[in-house]
């Protein structure tokens, strides 16, 4: 199995990508859509959240409810990304060490995560 991505750049720095049935933009210099590394956060943050859910259903933290993501991707001096940071707000009541338990199963099960050189691995903060 593999995922596929047609991506097209007619001129300039936005490239259209269409991803099975879907089209998105992203522009590298974040002027006409959201640039490549806002694009990278907000993947890494969308495939967090449902890890959070199985994480907490698998380590006795139940139904979080409304999980928000507030993503914070800080840059070095060459405008790379040089750590990113999850500040997660549940509407669940979890315990320090159910939180604990929650957060690294969910970095176990996410896939960007994964894909993610470890010095960009997201510190995350859990609160309820």
């Amino acid at each position: 199995m593999a995922k596929e991505v047609h991506s097209t750049s007619t001129e300039g720095f936005s490239t259209q990508n269409k991803i099975r049935e879907f089209e998105t933009t992203i522009d590298a210099t974040g002027e006409d859509a959201p640039d490549t590394l806002e694009t990278l956060l907000a993947t890494y943050s969308a495939c967090f959240v449902p890890a959070l859910r199985v994480g907490s259903e698998q380590r006795g933290g139940g139904d979080l409810g409304e999980v928000e993501i507030a993503v914070t991707g800080e840059l070095n001096d060459d405008d790379k990304l040089e750590s990113i940071s999850f500040d997660v707000t549940t509407e669940a009541d979890l315990d320090d060490e159910t939180a604990a338990k929650v957060n690294e199963r969910a970095q176990e099960l996410c896939k960007v995560h994964d894909a993610l050189k470890e010095s960009l691995h997201a510190d995350v903060t859990i609160n309820d």
